[in-house]
């Protein structure tokens, strides 16, 4: 090796060595994620920058009150897909690469709604029957679900867009997931082409915030 490839190789390899096992953590063990919208008020605010672990649903389901990061509607939902199409893995990871993200959306002014990842809580998994009434309030097999992390619930004669009722039975290998702030949030009650989210286009549970630091801490159902 020539001393001037020597020398290429020294300044790049370190940085090459440390993208590479950037991107190892950040595919299956965990990444950082921030709240780009108020469906997951008043727990987690706009800003709120959150670690995501993509570990423990390897061995086990998500679990009702679970904090989920999932890949857009858009990725599945079978009436979206019809206008973003399918997302594109090797798009994706660049799109969605820390800094590249911030070049695409701020610099560039561009949008890929099939790349976007969302952030809901589980309340529905397989076996149950999921009612959601107009208010937001969940019941589950007939028993009202006690969410102590919900406060923004509908009124129901303020004609609150998306405030509509849900009721389904959740098949294998599915979930049911709804924002927090049931008065303002895209989630399973205004999916077109149906309620449930696949358990294969989770992304990972969120677990701790780390950001802004007077609200740092773990995150509990």
């Amino acid at each position: 090796m020539s001393s001037k490839v020597s020398a290429i190789w020294e300044f790049w390899a370190p940085f090459l060595f440390t993208v590479s096992i950037y991107l190892l953590i950040r595919q299956f063990a965990f990444e950082a994620r921030y709240i780009p919208s108020g469906s997951m008020l008043p727990g987690l605010q706009v800003g709120d920058k959150l670690i995501v672990e993509k570990l423990s649903y390897k061995a086990k389901p998500p679990r009702r009150g679970d904090i989920v990061v999932f890949n857009s509607p858009t990725a599945f939902d079978p009436v979206w897909m019809l206008d973003a199409g399918r997302p594109d893995p090797l798009k994706c990871g660049l799109v969605t690469f820390p800094g590249v993200s911030w070049v695409v959306d701020r610099v560039l002014l561009q949008r890929y709604p099939e790349c976007e990842a969302w952030i809901k809580r589980v309340v529905g998994v397989p076996g149950d029957v999921i009612e959601v009434n107009a208010q937001g309030q969940v019941s589950i097999n007939g028993k009202r679900f006690e969410e102590s992390y919900v406060s923004n619930y509908c009124i129901t004669d303020s004609g609150m867009p998306g405030c509509k009722g849900l009721y389904a039975s959740v098949p294998k290998g599915k979930v049911v997931v709804l924002g927090d702030n049931r008065r303002n949030s895209q989630d399973a009650r205004r999916w077109p082409g149906g309620p449930f989210l696949p358990d294969d286009q989770i992304i990972g549970r969120a677990v701790f915030r780390f950001w802004p630091p007077a609200r740092i801490g773990p995150l509990s159902d």
